[in-house]
């Protein structure tokens, strides 16, 4: 007997939580092996986990041998996971991302399942997870589909506690692991990870008049399991280095959420048509969905107005300041997934065969346009380093010196394994460098922690000048830079680029060849 289009959503529909994690991990992971990392972000928060795995210092995220408080931990505890057990690979640099895209899919179906039923479930999570913009940033080695993850959780989590609280259910062990997703959010990426939860779920309790809702959620033990969870790293790092809560908490959340001299600066309206165009083909039920204009009833209405406080609250809140990043609004691509699908109706047998194959369709060529955007990225390398640092790697002692020179190559020390800080030559006495928002800059602000740390690592061109002179300072140094170097380092068009791609090349000084130059300028 021919089975019947709509077999295979039965099928799905019946597995159960522990068979449809593994599939949604596994679908999530399926590409995450066949690109380098990208630049900056992917280079440089793998970096940092690389370097915190190879120096043994956990606790403390490091960016070329000095603290980088840019971001809190989890990201680099999870990613240093998953390079110990994976190996020194791009897909176990991935992993905190995959598992990021994968807690927000899951938790998502989960709550629905609950409360609105296991076919329209089933609906939001194919219609999420074959989304270009969800498939691609749960394969994306920084911190916002991990961030994602956790305030989708929290949010599906406590508002599952609210409504079992007003059936006279026990909730105190979903409203436990929201508070303790909420922790987790906040290691991800500071405040937003409980404050954007906090806010939604307020929005929500508001709007549907469940006002004795926040007696439920101002839960006391809840409260201790998420400054239990949250707090002790940030206890940690201000005791070990003055200035950094106000360096974490003041700049990086509110002088950058509110001041306009940063990078990526968008207009208000920026997200919008970044969200329909990244969930394409989903996002043109768009206009079907507002044209219906009727709210369904009963749960599913308080469901759907979750959902919109959910989506709205968030986008609002990332389009307000003007530095804008495409992946900052990955947490409303959940509620949008789930406000699509309940549109469609599906909740109900009776639409026959025509629309499970209608969707079928639709979800094939979804789920390939995913699978092609990724392999259509990893044709193109840009400024990655891994061809050269293949041919390096198989070249450098254990005792050889890295040198970067005017630039800092993020992913390097990731692809050569390197086990000590690079040195990098570059105007550190320029009076504008914290004025700028890029690289030098953060390896300015790092070195603001371990002035010592940076001394050592952050070089004018004279102090490279002294120390070619130095016969103390053994090994071959490498020196990594681009073709153009030669005009600023004029003694560099005398020696010969040992390896070249594109615009990248490598220089190698021997003992010998640093004692020729010794006294000899570093730069015109």
């Amino acid at each position: 007997m021919t089975p019947q289009p709509r077999d295979w959503l039965a099928r799905l529909q019946a597995l159960p939580l522990s068979g449809m994690l593994l599939l949604v991990f596994a679908w999530l992971a399926l590409t995450a092996g066949i690109r380098p990392l990208m630049l900056p972000d992917e280079g440089r928060y793998v970096g940092v986990a690389w370097e915190m795995l190879s120096s043994g210092r956990l606790a403390v995220p490091l960016l070329d041998g000095m603290p980088f408080f840019h971001k809190p931990p989890l990201f680099y505890w999870l990613t240093a996971f998953g390079l110990k057990v994976f190996g020194l690979n791009v897909w176990g640099a991935r992993l905190a991302s995959i598992l990021g895209g994968t807690a927000g899919a899951i938790s998502l179906w989960w709550f629905l399942r609950q409360h609105v039923g296991q076919r329209p479930a089933l609906l939001a999570l194919l219609v999420l997870v074959t989304q270009p913009f969800f498939f691609a940033g749960s394969q994306f080695a920084n911190l916002d589909m991990l961030v994602a993850g956790m305030i989708s959780a929290t949010i599906v989590l406590a508002a599952h506690a609210v409504l079992l609280a007003e059936r006279g259910q026990a909730y105190r062990g979903a409203l436990a692991l929201a508070y303790l997703f909420a922790a987790l959010g906040m290691l991800a990426k500071g405040l937003i990870g409980f404050v954007l939860p906090g806010g939604v779920l307020v929005l929500w309790v508001l709007l549907t008049r469940r006002y004795r809702a926040i007696v439920t959620l101002l839960w006391l033990p809840g409260i201790v399991l998420f400054l239990a969870a949250g707090l002790p790293w940030f206890v940690a790092m201000q005791q070990q280095y003055h200035g950094f809560f106000d360096y974490f908490v003041i700049y990086h959340h509110f002088k950058r959420f509110s001041q306009t001299g940063f990078n990526n600066s968008q207009p208000i309206w920026f997200y919008l048509p970044v969200l329909l165009l990244l969930t394409l083909p989903w996002s043109w039920r768009l206009w079907p969905m507002l044209r219906q204009g009727r709210a369904p009833a009963g749960m599913a209405r308080d469901v759907q107005a979750l959902l919109w406080c959910w989506l709205g609250l968030i986008l609002l809140f990332f389009s307000l300041p003007a530095s804008k990043l495409v992946g900052y609004i990955l947490p409303v691509v959940p509620p949008f997934a789930a406000l699509l699908a309940l549109s469609m109706g599906w909740g109900a047998e009776s639409r026959g065969n025509t629309v499970g194959r209608a969707f079928g369709w639709q979800l094939a060529l979804a789920a390939s346009l995913c699978v092609v955007a990724v392999v259509a990225v990893s044709r193109h390398e840009g400024e990655s380093a891994h061809v050269l640092a293949q041919q390096m790697h198989g070249q450098m002692a254990g005792g050889d010196r890295l040198v970067m020179l005017d630039e800092y190559q993020y992913d390097l020390p990731f692809y050569l394994k390197l086990q000590q800080p690079a040195w990098v030559i570059s105007r550190w006495n320029d009076a504008d460098i914290p004025l700028k928002d890029n690289w030098r800059k953060e390896l300015y602000d790092a070195s603001l922690f371990d002035q010592a740390a940076g001394k050592q690592t952050l070089l004018t061109s004279s102090d490279f000048a002294a120390r070619l002179c130095d016969k103390s300072i053994g090994g071959d140094w490498w020196l990594w830079g681009y073709g153009d170097d030669a005009t600023r380092y004029p003694w560099l068009a005398q020696l010969p680029a040992l390896l070249a791609h594109g615009k990248q090349r490598v220089w190698r000084l021997t003992p010998a060849i640093r004692q020729a130059y010794c006294g000899t300028p570093s730069n015109g």
